[in-house]
């Protein structure tokens, strides 16, 4: 445990346009749970906005804000929260609020989508992060050289980032261990009912991985290496080689499991990846095609029409 400040932590928050109010109350909530445990004020946070203006959440509610860009004051982290779209009003100013802050040595921060504002800024550059499941693909075309790991969140120095939702609180937990103890941050996850506080090394559980827990560890293994290699699937035998089973036993263990076949279970991955790099990213299908282990553009075609009903142009031309 470090020694904590003993004048406490402020945090500020920047808001954009349909940012994630979940993502945001989850860590106001959490040092807010803190500091009534700790009965004092040691956290303290506040808003900014591009021009300190009032900005609506992706739910439609408005949100007060206490600052702009221009008039932040010294803070600890500054969280930049991001929702549906990375593409707002006052983007520049924010972009050139996050390359001032980060020049100046500031400790920085994202909630969810965030980190896409990070790596545009240049404030990810030799840094680890990551960012929420359904963005990872497009933030890895965009940022080839940038480590985007599928972790629930990273700290690497002065960068803290998270995959939004409810790893906004391990997040913010992991802050609280650092400056008070385990004994603290189990409490805090206590008045949430936060079942298990996550570590920087627990994985986003994506689509069907969210069924893994508590089943067998060398399926969850299987799946993890699927996930991590969509790009050059592996073959039936590799897949068994590396849990040490046969492909038969591979077989047993996904059909007991998940009722399904590990090949039909790589391909759905496979095109779940190819569905999130046509809505994210403006690369041409074939490109697309090849990026998830494809060769034939037209067993892409046909496949993505029997997994989602409709051909990849047509998910192409659909606005999210």
């Amino acid at each position: 445990m470090t020694e904590p400040q003993q004048s406490g932590r402020q945090f500020a928050f920047l808001l954009v346009d349909k940012f994630s109010m979940f993502s945001l109350a989850a860590a106001i909530d959490t040092v807010r749970s803190a500091n009534r445990l700790l009965g004092r004020d040691f956290y303290s946070w506040t808003t900014v906005s591009a021009d300190g203006d009032a900005v609506m959440a992706s739910n439609g509610l408005p949100l007060k804000i206490d600052y702009s860009v221009a008039d932040i004051p010294p803070v600890d982290i500054l969280f930049v929260c991001v929702g549906l779209t990375t593409e707002f009003p006052g983007k520049s100013k924010v972009l050139g609020a996050l390359r001032s802050w980060g020049r100046r040595g500031g400790a920085l921060g994202a909630l969810s989508v965030g980190s896409y504002l990070l790596a545009e800024a240049g404030q990810l550059e030799g840094h680890r992060c990551t960012i929420h499941w359904e963005n990872r693909a497009g933030f890895m075309e965009r940022f080839p050289e940038i480590e985007c790991t599928g972790n629930v969140f990273e700290i690497d120095r002065k960068r803290y980032t998270c995959a939004g939702g409810t790893t906004s609180i391990d997040l913010m937990l992991e802050i609280v261990r650092s400056d008070f103890g385990v004994n603290l941050a189990n409490g805090v996850a206590n008045q949430f009912q936060h079942e298990r506080i996550r570590s920087a090394g627990d994985r986003q559980r994506v689509g069907p991985e969210r069924d893994l827990t508590g089943k067998s560890e060398k399926l969850r293994k299987i799946v993890e290496l699927m996930a991590d290699n969509l790009d050059e699937p592996y073959s039936a035998v590799e897949l068994a080689k590396s849990a040490k089973l046969s492909v038969r036993q591979v077989e047993r263990l996904f059909l007991r499991h998940l009722n399904v076949t590990p090949g039909r279970y790589y391909m759905r991955l496979r095109l779940e990846r190819a569905r999130e790099l046509l809505r994210q990213t403006n690369m041409p299908i074939l490109d697309v095609a090849i990026a998830t282990g494809f060769t034939s553009h037209s067993y892409f075609a046909q496949s993505y029409r029997l997994q989602f009903g409709r051909p990849p142009s047509e998910e192409r031309r659909t606005t999210y």
